[in-house]
C-alpha cells in the first residue's frame, strides 16, 4: 500500500513539474512574441533623381477657404507603380503603388496617387508638408522630393502654429491606421525631418514604443518588430546632441495604431 502511495506522489510531482516547464516555455515564448525591436530598413531603391514640384496653388496667400486645387509636377519617379522591393511583401503595401504623402500640420497623411488633386481648406494658416512615397509608403528622402510650403486660406488669417521654416524640424509619416494579418508583424517607422541631419553626435530622434525608448542617429525608415496586438502607440521627438528637446511646433509627435489577427 505504501508502495503504492509512493508511486502516486511521484506520479503527481511529475506531472506537477512537467506543468510548470510547460508554463515557463510558454511564458518564454510569449516574452519572445512580445519584446518590441526596430530594425533598419534596407532593400530598397533609392530614386535619388526623383523630384516633386508644386504647381498650383501658386499663391500661398489670400486662398479662399473650402475646395482648392493642387497641382504637383513629377519627374524620374512614377506615380501608381509598384515598387521593385522585396519590402513590398514584408510591409503594408498600397495596390494603388506609390504616391504623394500629403500633410497639413502635421496630422495624419493623405495618400495620393495622382499629381493632381483637390483638397477641402478651412480658414486659417496651414503648413504642408508633400513628398513622394514608395508603395508600402516609406519616404524617398532627398532635397528634392519634398515640398514644404506655409499657405494662409481666407482673410488674415491667424497663424496659430508659427513654424519657422528654416528650423529642424520632425515630420510624422509611419505607422497609421489599422494593421491586420500579417501587416501586423512588422509595421514601417518613416519620417520627414528638414533643415537638420541626423547623427550619432549631433541631432536624433528618441522614437518611443509602447513605453520602450529607440535613439534614431540615421535619416533612415526603421522596421518595428515583436509589437503585440492592440492598441500601440508611437511617440518621436526630435532631440539635440545633449538629449534636450529642440523647439519647435511638429517635433514631438504622438499617435496611436491598432494591429489587429
Amino acid at each position: 500500500m505504501k508502495k503504492l502511495s509512493l508511486l502516486i506522489l511521484l506520479f503527481a510531482l511529475t506531472i506537477s513539474c512537467k506543468k510548470v516547464q510547460e508554463k515557463k516555455e510558454l511564458n518564454e515564448n510569449t516574452k519572445k512574441v512580445t519584446e518590441i525591436t526596430i530594425e533598419k530598413l534596407t532593400n530598397s531603391p533609392s530614386y535619388k533623381e526623383a523630384l516633386l514640384q508644386l504647381k498650383e496653388p501658386n499663391n500661398t496667400k489670400n486662398i479662399k477657404n473650402g475646395a482648392v486645387d493642387f497641382k504637383f509636377e513629377v519627374n524620374n519617379y512614377k506615380l501608381g507603380a509598384q515598387t521593385d522591393s522585396p519590402n513590398a511583401n514584408i510591409l503594408a503595401n498600397s495596390g494603388k503603388g506609390q504616391h504623394i504623402h500629403f500633410i497639413l500640420n502635421n496630422e495624419p497623411y493623405s495618400a495620393h496617387y495622382t499629381s493632381n488633386f483637390t483638397k477641402e481648406l478651412p480658414s486659417g494658416v496651414h503648413h504642408l508638408v508633400a513628398f513622394l512615397s514608395r508603395s508600402y509608403h516609406e519616404s524617398v528622402k532627398n532635397e528634392k522630393s519634398v515640398v514644404f510650403k506655409k499657405f494662409e486660406v481666407g482673410e488674415n488669417p491667424k497663424d496659430t502654429i508659427g513654424i519657422n521654416e528654416s528650423a529642424p524640424t520632425l515630420i510624422y509619416s509611419r505607422p497609421k491606421g489599422t494593421y491586420k494579418g500579417k501587416d501586423a508583424d512588422a509595421l514601417l517607422l518613416d519620417f520627414f525631418v528638414l533643415n537638420t541631419t541626423l547623427s550619432v553626435n549631433g541631432n536624433k530622434v528618441k522614437a518611443t514604443i509602447n513605453g520602450k525608448e529607440f535613439m534614431i542617429t540615421e535619416w533612415k525608415p526603421q522596421i518595428i518588430k515583436g509589437l503585440p496586438k492592440g492598441e500601440i502607440t508611437i511617440e518621436l521627438e526630435l532631440i539635440d546632441a545633449n538629449g534636450n528637446f529642440i523647439d519647435g511646433p511638429f517635433n514631438k509627435v504622438k499617435r496611436t495604431v491598432t494591429l489587429e489577427d
